[in-house]
């Protein structure tokens, strides 16, 4: 009779801290809590890592370049949970440029605890901010920002979604002898009359849950791979193709870059 109110007592035990291991593990989202999105944007082409100025690539036309110059607008960000619930950030602009290491983060602030399981954004400006006065437009909407590397078009009025500039030795020389080629996309429908809109949403699965909680802060890891813009949707090939700085010729390049964009990994560790 002892020994069978020691193993009712040890199984009691067992069961208690059983209870308590798994009330530990039980993650309960507190509406209220919130935290941060950094989206980090690796550069890349193909499966090299994006030098600018120094590394020669190959396109699937088998022509070589060299990058120079690589930006592009994000904006328009939300997040949607797995329970469907969708979190926009209307607000939110940014602008990656290759060359500044600080501007490869966005970060989103006040995001809702929750499980999210899909990203989207459009490359580019949005059409009512690109006609609003231009005191909305500051910070990177700033038209005179970045001075000669701006990502405004003056002569037409809208913002440069998306620059890719190199050299490559398919390019015909310029007057100043170099093999230059530069690839700017815009367009976002016209103010006044139709125009060509290359407004461009992007949806992107999150293999792996973001779980935003009051102590982890996730951090998506994407891929954007330059060759999609030679080799997505469209063949492009620089020999023919290495000017553009019109929305209605820039529409094919950007259909090729909705390709561009990949969500390789999210980070979650606790803060």
């Amino acid at each position: 009779m002892k020994n069978n109110n020691k193993f009712l007592i040890i199984a009691l035990f067992i069961g208690a801290w059983n209870t308590i291991v798994s009330c530990e593990k039980e993650d309960i989202i507190d509406a209220n809590d919130k935290n941060t999105v950094a989206i980090e944007f690796d550069n890349r082409v193909g499966a090299q890592k994006l030098a600018l100025g120094t590394t020669t690539y190959k396109n699937s036309s088998n022509e070589e370049f060299t990058v120079t110059k690589f930006n592009y607008f994000i904006s328009n960000i939300s997040l949607k949970k797995d329970d469907g619930t969708v979190v926009k950030f209307p607000n939110d602009y940014f602008l990656v440029r290759q060359e500044d290491t600080k501007s490869l983060l966005a970060t989103l602030k006040d995001v809702p605890a929750g499980n999210y399981k899909e990203l989207s954004f459009i490359v580019g400006v949005d059409s009512t901010r690109s006609v609003s006065d231009v005191s909305l437009r500051t910070g990177v909407l700033d038209p005179t920002s970045y001075g000669d590397d701006g990502m405004y078009w003056s002569w037409n009025s809208g913002y440069i979604f998306m620059k890719l500039e190199g050299v490559s030795s398919v390019v015909p020389a310029g007057p100043s002898g170099i093999k230059a080629f530069q690839i700017h996309v815009g367009g976002y429908g016209g103010k006044t009359a139709v125009a060509p809109n290359n407004i461009r949403t992007i949806t992107l699965p999150i293999a792996t849950t973001a779980t935003v909680r009051k102590n982890i802060a996730p951090e998506l890891h994407l891929i954007v791979d330059v060759a999609k813009v030679f080799d997505g949707a469209n063949k492009i090939q620089l020999a023919t193709t290495n000017s553009i700085h019109n929305p209605a010729a820039a529409k094919p390049v950007a259909d090729n870059y909705t390709q561009m964009f990949l969500v390789d990994h999210v980070h979650n560790e606790k803060e």
